[in-house]
């Protein structure tokens, strides 16, 4: 078997917030109501996505790495993961509020829950008018004036509240408090991580469950970064057919590439899988004389094996994503 470049079946979730967007904006295809989250590249236990096409439909991403180790994921990669895939890949559509939560760092979430941390960013790919997103503080906080706030039902006063549009960029590093507003259709990046610490939940009842979802303030306060930080938004310019860099991180980096016409992709001295995630348009993926083609919505893998693609799209804007 030969690796190739890899489509996989998204994992659909429900979620007390979730709207349809996810079928009528992104032609996701399911029967449930409100599915908040389509998980598109997951190694998560349970939640694992499969390949779609191919030669290797079926695998999931752990049965890739045994099989192809570093020509799937780059040897640098599997040093350092194994048979574990670093990244999960998410559209979320925020028919209301979500949580007001935060995520532990590695160490942390490794100590309480064997897991990674989880850093990630959000790309806005829609936003009704007045959405909103909730990140970080507005101001120098404390521990204990958090504290009190929470007991006092005031901590949204403390809270930095951005009107978001497309195009929108946030980079969310463990410890920032954060929550995705009502009317927010966007793609996340993040580490292979479902641990979640819910601060405030708006005391809504889940028309499933029948009972408010579970808070964790006990866990989040020693998770929290309470540092107030001047500007919580990335900046970036866009060029046609270039790269334009949105985040570094140590847990992956994210480009943001217009294309138009014909663009060649050469990823020779890159030890790493790359991941396209479609925005905006739609384009062909040309490798090894084969066409896959990517619309808005929908993401591919490329192994670290492959070294060039070429692009092709009338117009399209895609998400370039890597180690």
């Amino acid at each position: 078997m030969e690796l190739y470049p890899l489509k996989f079946n998204p994992v659909f979730s429900y979620r007390i917030w979730g709207g349809k967007k996810l079928k009528t904006v992104l032609n996701k295809i399911y029967n449930e109501e409100s599915i908040g989250e389509s998980w598109e590249i997951s190694d998560i236990k349970n939640n694992e996505t499969t390949v779609s096409e191919g030669d290797l439909k079926g695998k999931t991403l752990k049965q890739l790495i045994e099989i192809f180790k570093g020509n799937f994921v780059g040897n640098h990669v599997y040093d350092f993961f194994g048979n574990n895939f670093p990244l999960l890949i998410k559209f979320i559509d925020a028919k209301e509020s979500l949580s007001i939560q935060v995520h532990p760092e590695d160490s942390l979430a490794k100590k309480r829950h064997n897991s990674f941390g989880k850093n990630e960013m959000w790309y806005v790919m829609q936003a009704e008018r007045d959405a909103e997103l909730i990140v970080g503080f507005n101001q120098k906080v404390t521990k204990k004036i958090y504290s009190e706030n929470l007991r006092n039902s005031s901590l949204y006063k403390l809270l930095n509240v951005e009107k978001v549009k497309k195009g929108d960029v946030y980079y969310i590093p463990t410890g920032r408090v954060h929550a995705i507003g009502a009317g927010v259709l966007l793609a996340e990046i993040q580490q292979t991580s479902n641990i979640t610490y819910r601060i405030y939940d708006y005391d809504r009842v889940d028309p499933v469950t029948k009972k408010k979802r579970e808070l964790h303030n006990n866990l989040a306060l020693d998770a929290i970064d309470f540092k107030f930080y001047n500007n919580y938004k990335t900046t970036y310019s866009l060029q046609t057919n270039f790269h334009s860099k949105l985040v570094y991180s140590p847990y992956f980096k994210t480009n943001i590439i217009n294309v138009k016409g014909e663009l060649i992709k050469n990823y020779s001295k890159l030890d790493s899988f790359v991941i396209y995630i479609c925005v905006e348009g739609n384009l062909e993926v040309e490798y090894n004389n084969k066409l896959f083609s990517l619309n808005m919505g929908e993401t591919l893998l490329l192994p670290a094996i492959i070294n060039q693609v070429k692009l092709k799209s009338i117009y399209s804007s895609l998400l370039e994503v890597f180690l």
